[in-house]
């Protein structure tokens, strides 16, 4: 059973699923004792999982105490409250629920465009006081405007589904979408100094980063026109508020609709004693379908980090994400770093990870990063996970190589690990894609993997597979299955067998004593 921390307000079906899968759930939202509740102690196990949203600081003194933590969760997009380098280094896994509130943030853009270009909060807030300022409140349509999106991701795409319903001109700033996308669209892609010049409001849709913070501030807003308006639902910090502040005071743009800040809690800013400015206290992804989708998003992909599968949301594991054609290879590819560990007996210099067939068609660093996992797994008392196996393979000194080749002479697709003068190569068959060994250092096999298998390196003669058997079953070791690989040199043979139960040393002695045995590998999978 893991301990997992949950420090902000989680939906409960999120929760609930983790605790019907089995993990002990702590609820502790007093984020001044984080230390307390996230490092271990003389009467419970430290956090293994960490779920938070975006006011928990997920620092490097965080992660130094957190000693068992293997993941941490953050249950939304941004992670900018998350030192993620930090816990790379210390190998944990950062997981996120990325598209669990793209719909309501761009509804909620939606909401700030309008509310900017119809005062709507501030006419409302008149009215509830008494004044009926139908004048003063004149607002402007989005019918034929140019709407700038400075970035063209999941929710900078549906913003412009949605504006171009509005009659809106679109343009938009990414540097990683090509011209070609942006077209099928109905966007038209601008360098960023251009599209502020250009446009009648300005919607952000950026992740926060060190070249994104204050990306928007003073310069740019002396190009723009007189009428723009700014919209932030993205992150705080990527409009430079100070800058907003006097530009709109000043009257070199029209306004402004934000939803997040630098600072959150915000709760006094000079923005808010403007009359064109429009703000909600971070309500981006404040929907109950949003919650919902980000608690059992997060649930689902916390569960699978400590359960030591593949996560979809990992942001730190360098790698694609694993398509269908990959995901069935990953778990045979961990199987094949296990087996491959108790067959070179160490750590070889090198370490060749290879990928043939249809394979090899796709950015497989997965595969590569599964093979490792099961490598150093093998051998290791702390967990080796996704993010840390590149590591200590490098703590190593293994030098890893990746080698993929689209056509295999006899497989449609094949995973071959190689290093230290030894080899092994698995695939999947049959339509239930069904683990098998297919070679090991040369010498061909069809024989399911199991969790404990020998190979058993023999003259080749009459009687040696018969010996073997006989070593076994007055053992009492039942085979499950087996198979004999003939070198391609005459004299020696290879079986590589499947017994059903772990063999004890002594058997396995008395086998490196009988005759006409030359050698016999211990290989647990």
């Amino acid at each position: 059973m893991s301990r997992i921390l949950v420090t902000e307000e989680i939906a409960d079906g999120g929760l609930d699923r983790l605790r019907a899968a089995g993990h002990e759930v702590d609820v502790q939202l007093d984020l001044g004792q984080l230390l307390t509740h996230i490092a271990p102690s003389a009467h419970r196990p430290g956090a293994h999982a960490l779920i938070i949203r975006s006011a928990t600081q997920v620092t490097a003194e965080v992660l130094e105490v957190a000693t068992d933590l293997i993941v941490v969760g953050r249950a939304g997009i941004g992670l900018d409250n998350v030192d993620v380098d930090a816990a790379t280094r210390r190998g944990v896994m950062v997981v996120n629920a990325p598209q669990s509130n793209i719909i309501s943030a761009a509804e909620h853009t939606m909401a700030l465009l309008l509310s900017q270009a119809r005062n709507v909060p501030q006419a409302h807030a008149a009215l509830k006081a008494g004044r009926w300022e139908r004048t003063r409140w004149e607002g402007v349509e989005l019918a034929d405007k140019t709407l700038g999106i400075v970035g063209l991701g999941r929710i900078g795409k549906l913003v412009a589904d949605r504006a171009k319903a509005f009659g809106m001109r679109l343009v938009a700033y990414d540097p990683f979408v090509s011209a070609e996308r942006a077209r099928t669209m109905g966007v038209e892609l601008l360098a960023l100094d251009q599209l502020v010049v250009e446009s009648d409001f300005i919607t952000i849709h950026l992740p926060k980063t060190k070249e994104t913070t204050g990306i928007i501030g003073r310069d740019l807003f002396l190009k723009a026109k007189p009428t723009l308006r700014v919209i932030n639902v993205a992150r705080g910090g990527i409009v430079d508020e100070e800058a907003l502040a006097e530009a709109i005071s000043g009257g070199v743009i029209a306004g402004a609709a934000l939803d997040v800040f630098t600072k959150e809690p915000m709760t006094e800013s000079p923005l808010f004693a403007l009359d064109s400015v429009v703000v909600t206290p971070h309500l981006g992804a404040s929907t109950r379908e949003a919650q919902d989708k980000a608690g059992d998003t997060i649930a689902d992909m916390v569960q699978l980090a400590l359960a030591g599968e593949f996560v979809p949301f990992a942001v730190n594991i360098n790698a694609a994400e694993a398509n269908e054609t990959l995901r069935p290879f990953l778990p045979l590819a961990e199987r094949l770093g296990r087996l491959f560990a108790s067959l070179v007996g160490g750590s070889p210099q090198t370490l060749e990870i290879c990928a043939e067939g249809e394979l090899a068609g796709y950015d497989t660093r997965i595969l590569t990063l599964a093979a490792l996992k099961g490598f150093f797994g093998a051998h290791s008392d702390e967990p080796v996970t996704y993010v840390n196996a590149p590591q200590l393979a490098k703590d190593s000194g293994v030098d890893v190589r990746e080698v993929n080749c689209t056509t295999s002479a006899d497989y449609v697709n094949l995973v071959t690990l190689r290093g230290g003068e030894h080899s092994i190569s698995g695939t999947l068959s049959g339509r239930r894609s069904e683990q098998r060994i297919v070679a090991i250092d040369d010498h061909t096999f069809d024989v399911p993997p199991t969790d404990y298998m020998m190979l058993v390196r023999n003259d080749d003669r009459p009687g040696v597979i018969g010996l073997v058997g006989t070593l076994l079953g007055n053992a009492g070791v039942n085979i499950a299955d087996m198979d004999v690989g003939r070198a391609t040199t005459p004299g020696t043979a290879t079986m590589l067998i499947a017994p059903t139960a772990e063999v004890s040393s002594t058997v396995v002695e008395e086998l490196r004593a009988a005759p006409g045995i030359l050698s016999v590998w211990v290989l647990n999978g």
